[in-house]
């Protein structure tokens, strides 16, 4: 037994090291940097990190529980949510990452096709989806006035089946004016933050922080 475990762990560990890989891969992260060792905890103290380490345990995604990151741009919500993301592929979830402007993009393009179920049933299907950048641009309501209704049957079809993060940087008591509709605005959050676990960032700037940051001699 002890031979075939020298024998057979190191490969067992490479499968699995490549598993991880491959889940990470395919979660389309936008920023591969993004992680939480990289992240510079001192900037920002109202960032709790204890509570951003314990959701890299992926136990809320176990769960089921929704997340939503909110808060002005720029304050690092993107880089915490993408490291989040990145540790739930190596506990084994299935994760996607995408932003809020190219999830409308791709589902207005399934209604050319009349592919629209199948994409939905798509998204239904990971483990985690983070929509990232909700709120950063304008719905195009005349191009695409279906856009706020096809946003809430993504978050409809994982309501208290999977995990959904959410970011955005406007308030819930604006969404009804972003989406350009309050009761579907209202039912959105129903499913979206109902037992969702919420935090709000504040303070510095993560992304200004970085900038000023002087490159480190070598």
């Amino acid at each position: 037994m002890a031979f075939l475990d020298r024998v057979l762990g190191p490969a067992a560990s490479e499968r699995r090291q490549r598993s991880i890989q491959r889940r990470i891969h395919q979660a389309h992260f936008r920023d591969e940097a993004a992680t939480l060792e990289t992240f510079d905890w001192k900037f920002n103290s109202t960032i709790d990190r204890v509570q951003i380490e314990e959701l890299a345990t992926a136990d809320f995604v176990r769960r089921g529980d929704n997340l939503v990151l909110a808060g002005q741009s720029g304050l690092g919500k993107s880089h915490v949510i993408q490291s989040v993301g990145r540790c739930a592929c190596v506990a084994g979830y299935r994760v996607c990452y995408i932003t809020s402007a190219d999830l409308l993009r791709k589902l207005a393009a399934s209604l050319a096709d009349a592919t629209t179920p199948k994409k939905i049933r798509q998204y239904s299907r990971f483990d985690l989806l983070i929509i990232d950048e909700f709120g950063f641009d304008r719905l195009e309501r005349e191009e695409l006035p279906q856009a706020p209704s096809l946003l809430y049957k993504v978050i409809d079809s994982r309501a208290r089946k999977c995990s959904t993060a959410l970011v955005t940087n406007i308030d819930f008591d604006a969404w009804g004016d972003y989406l350009g509709d309050a009761p579907l605005a209202m039912a959105l959050l129903d499913r979206l933050v109902d037992g969702a676990l919420i935090l709000k960032f504040r303070g510095k700037s993560y992304r200004a922080h970085r900038a000023k940051k002087p490159p480190t001699s070598e």
